[in-house]
């Protein structure tokens, strides 16, 4: 038959309809996909959670002292004095942060100030990312008033932009050189 067919051709609407309906198929294929996917990763995320369970003080204890390892401001010999310093941008890692400070730690949460370090771009942003910290914090908005801006790069390698980028938030600590002592022996 396909000899008998070879000189007969489809009309350029029969074209477009066939690839319309191919499209459709590769979209609800995609979705489905992607649907099998979230479904997934949320069952792989409640189970992991369950397995974690209530963190003990102790377990606390050691999260908070790595955090700070990897992420807080370290006393140098050239810059004695420095006061205890954690910055980052996962507002998550933040709020577990906080938790260690302020439970753990017992810092007072009067001694506790932030700055917010974004890129200049986002300057019409700034309320909402107030809004952003000051949620994850359980500060209110008033206490996140020191903002810097950084220089924007065009060409950025980051994920976190426009609607997701809420910058980098920075949790210092008023007279806290004793502390960063402190956790730099336990480190």
């Amino acid at each position: 038959m396909s000899l008998w067919l070879k000189s007969v051709k489809l009309a350029e609407n029969q074209k477009q309809k066939l690839t319309a309906k191919k499209l459709a198929s590769t979209r609800r294929g995609a979705q489905k996909m992607k649907d099998i996917r979230i479904a997934l990763t949320k069952e792989i995320k409640d189970k992991a959670r369950k397995e974690i369970g209530k963190l003990s003080k102790r377990e606390l204890w050691l999260i908070g002292v790595a955090l700070y390892w990897a992420e807080g401001s370290k006393e140098k010999e050239y810059n004695p004095g420095s006061r205890m310093v954690f910055s980052n941008s996962d507002p998550y890692m933040i709020k577990l942060f906080l938790k260690w400070l302020i439970n753990i730690i017992k810092v007072p949460r009067e001694k506790i100030y932030f700055s917010i370090y974004i890129h200049e771009s986002h300057k019409d942003n700034l309320e909402r990312t107030v809004i952003h910290w000051s949620k994850y914090t359980d500060y209110p908005k008033q206490e996140f008033s020191k903002i810097y801006f950084k220089r924007n790069k065009i060409n950025t390698k980051r994920k976190n932009i426009r609607e997701n980028y809420f910058g980098l938030l920075r949790i210092s600590v008023i007279e806290s050189s004793t502390l960063n002592r402190k956790i730099q022996g336990w480190t």
